[in-house]
């Protein structure tokens, strides 16, 4: 296994970071109209984690359960991650946190290299960190049964390949159809809205 993308990524995301213009290549039309958001925003954290599988790098992603009315992603595939408490003292310890309860990988594993730029969701009125770190080795994950449908484990290498970038209708209410959405082709599944947006910086920061 080549470790040098790692290390490469852990140097560019030190650097000035692509932002919104890369995360927008994967917004929707009427996403890119919302405004800064506002002062009652909650704050959540997500962890993009990478690891190693078989010859390549891969990435976890969790499909969420869609059985709580109250999560406005439901069912969607999203990066592990959650809401900080307020006895969290980071952000960084947020998602890290998050991600052992939601996919069963412990804190202590997980090598950070950095973050990448914030981002805020009006359906929700969250403000996101997304932190990117790796493992050394294969985890075996445990989803959290409340809240994790299933693990999506994507090769990296898929990501990277172009075709994978589709567009589609996306019904979201029996009458709310939101025309030529961007997403990630990820087996089938369909990575989109602000996981694509935050994928795509991470993509554009790897190169």
């Amino acid at each position: 296994m080549q470790t040098e993308p790692i290390y490469l990524l852990r140097e560019r995301l030190q650097s000035p970071l692509p932002g919104r213009e890369a995360q927008y290549r994967m917004a929707h039309a009427v996403r890119r109209s919302h405004a800064d958001p506002p002062p009652d925003a909650r704050i959540a954290c997500v962890l993009a984690l990478l690891y190693p599988q078989r010859a390549g790098w891969h990435l976890a992603l969790i499909e969420r359960m869609a059985s709580n009315p109250n999560d406005r992603h439901g069912g969607q595939i999203s990066f592990p991650g959650g809401k900080q408490e307020k006895d969290d003292p980071s952000l960084l310890f947020t998602a890290l946190r998050e991600t052992e309860e939601e996919i069963g990988v412990p804190a202590q594993g997980v090598n950070v290299l950095g973050e990448l730029t914030e981002l805020y969701i009006p359906v929700s009125n969250f403000i996101v960190h997304p932190f990117v770190g790796y493992l050394d080795f294969t985890p075996e994950f445990q989803p959290q049964p409340e809240e994790v449908r299933s693990i999506v484990e994507v090769p990296l290498s898929l990501l990277q390949d172009p075709t994978s970038i589709q567009t589609t209708d996306l019904r979201l209410a029996p009458n709310l159809v939101l025309k030529q959405v961007p997403y990630y082709n990820v087996g089938g599944k369909v990575v989109w809205g602000a996981t694509a947006m935050m994928l795509s910086e991470l993509l554009e920061v790897l190169g």
